[in-house]
């Protein structure tokens, strides 16, 4: 009876034991950063930023990527209300690993709060600077809340990462400052 009840005791701690900090920048993705800038065609920069998304939404122990991965399958079969308690799960669980950032920013990009969207998005950023995705994810957010100018330069950031991104069909000439626009430099 004495071990059931230090067992009950025990689950709870096990249940809400802290995530590991996401692993540090591996040489591969060091290399694969460097191969994408300089890779020679679209099809080889796809290769290379497919393994990059690989060690991007590698979570840091199994309970992140249990949840990481049951977000991403109900994003994409459209439920949105599903993949965002995932994601927020996650952010709850792994405070530290952008990609439940990221991720969560995908959907409200989606459901189109580019606010909400936005706010995850330079937050990854903060924890992962030269995340591709979350680079263009975040100028295309920009832009569609109308600070054309930083979204442009940030669009610009990302085509310099990876000069083959399906986005750089985005680029426009820079306007001049706008009104709405809050960020200088970026």
């Amino acid at each position: 009876m004495r071990i059931v009840f230090l067992l009950a005791l025990a689950l709870p701690v096990a249940a809400t034991a802290a995530c590991p900090p996401p692993p540090e920048r591996s040489p591969r993705h060091i290399e694969l950063m460097a191969a994408v800038a300089a890779a020679p065609d679209e099809m080889t920069a796809r290769q290379h930023t497919n393994e990059l998304w690989g060690i991007w939404a590698k979570a840091p122990d199994g309970t992140a990527q249990q949840i990481l991965d049951r977000g991403m399958t109900r994003r994409a079969s459209y439920d949105f209300v599903g993949a965002l308690a995932d994601f927020d799960k996650l952010i709850a669980y792994c405070p530290d690993y952008a990609e439940g950032y990221n991720q969560r920013a995908f959907v409200n990009f989606i459901r189109e709060d580019y606010e909400a969207a936005l706010l995850d998005l330079n937050r990854a950023l903060a924890l992962t600077p030269d995340h591709i995705g979350a680079i263009v994810g975040r100028a295309l957010a920009l832009i569609e809340l109308g600070q054309h100018r930083a979204g442009q330069i940030a669009l610009r950031k990302a085509l310099l990462l990876n000069p083959w991104l399906p986005e750089r069909n985005r680029i426009t000439a820079l306007p001049d400052r706008e009104e709405n626009d809050t960020q200088t430099d970026l």
